[in-house]
């Protein structure tokens, strides 16, 4: 039996940390969050060049469509590599055949002259017609002129801003940062250190899996007004396994909670990128229901149609080739470890 369901969509990624895996040890075993991020991602992303970024793209949207995810929302950070950075990522989906939204997370980690680089990135590519939001790193690594430069950017783009918030609680003080900037369309990644009522507007995206591997907490997001979505913030686009891990923290600090609130964090994606309500996967399990998809593990897409184009059937890609794919993917990192 099988059961159709529009293409699953992943509200947070990092399609540049795809690459990562069986990466060389940092120097020291990192003891917090903020060295976790100074002797893992802030050494790796610094590391990338545009031939690195295509192919970790490449990989990560065809492991999304494995997986029945057919629209991603991308963060991306490249400080060595920047101009052009948006349009290697969005044209490498697009060669696999999966929907992206992406953004270059600005950031003031590497001078005033990367963060307005940055900011560059973000608008030629937008004004160039590529589908993509104004991405903010964080709040802790921005200056305030930088914050609200983004923002205006956003504004006048007519778009909104992807950024990670209190995710640590070296960022606990974003609200207050971000006070009288945020709008609907903005999303905010994580959240664990936000108060109940922190007062910005947004989706909030929760991401349990890469929370729980950096112990950094969990964020409740059932607490918020916010609407809430799922994302994986770079440990793949297996959005049926995020919404079941979702669960099940929620249910292990609320024994009445359902698994049709985490459900519908994951069908907030669809609001994010309707389009990918017209996408179709087939899946190898029937029925497609939360009460059901929590406790069933193993399920997985037989068919993915994106677009009215079939591109993935009886486990292969229809547009590629995953061998190839693999195989370029796997020179790549060996590069990029190679610089770590």
């Amino acid at each position: 039996m099988a059961a159709t369901t529009p293409g699953m969509v992943c509200a947070h990624h990092h399609l540049y940390s795809t690459l990562a895996r069986g990466m060389p040890p940092p120097p020291r075993t990192p003891t917090n969050f903020q060295e976790i991020l100074e002797l893992i991602w802030w050494r790796l992303d610094t590391a990338l060049d545009l031939e690195m970024i295509e192919w970790s793209a490449k990989l990560g949207a065809l492991e999304a469509l494995e997986q029945g995810t057919t629209a991603i929302v991308d963060h991306h950070e490249s400080p060595h590599a920047i101009e052009g950075s948006l349009s290697v990522i969005a044209d490498a989906c697009a060669e696999v055949g999966v929907r992206v939204t992406t953004a270059y997370g600005v950031t003031d980690r590497h001078g005033h002259d990367g963060a307005l680089r940055g900011l560059e990135e973000n608008r030629r590519f937008i004004e160039g017609g590529g589908n993509g939001l104004v991405g903010i790193h964080a709040a802790f690594t921005c200056t305030d002129e930088t914050l609200e430069a983004a923002a205006g950017l956003a504004d006048d783009l007519g778009v909104g801003v992807h950024v990670h918030v209190a995710e640590g609680p070296g960022d606990a003080d974003a609200p207050q940062r971000l006070a009288g900037m945020t709008r609907d369309d903005w999303l905010l990644i994580h959240g664990v250190h936000l108060s109940d009522n922190h007062g910005l507007d947004g989706t909030i995206v929760h991401n349990p899996r890469s929370n729980l591997n950096n112990a950094v907490g969990y964020a409740r997001p059932f607490r918020f007004r916010n609407p809430v979505a799922i994302g994986t913030d770079g440990i793949g686009a297996a959005m049926i396994e995020e919404f079941r891990l979702a669960y099940f923290m929620h249910r292990s600090a609320d024994v009445t909670a359902s698994p049709e609130t985490a459900w519908s964090w994951l069908e907030h994606g669809w609001d994010l990128v309707p389009e990918a309500r017209n996408d179709r996967v087939t899946w190898s399990y029937d029925p497609m229901d939360p009460w059901y998809l929590a406790f069933t593990p193993g399920v997985r897409p037989l068919e993915v149609e994106i677009d009215g184009e079939v591109v993935y059937r009886d486990g292969s890609p229809t547009k590629v080739d995953a061998t190839e794919i693999r195989a370029k993917a796997r020179e790549q990192a060996k590069r990029l470890h190679a610089k770590l």
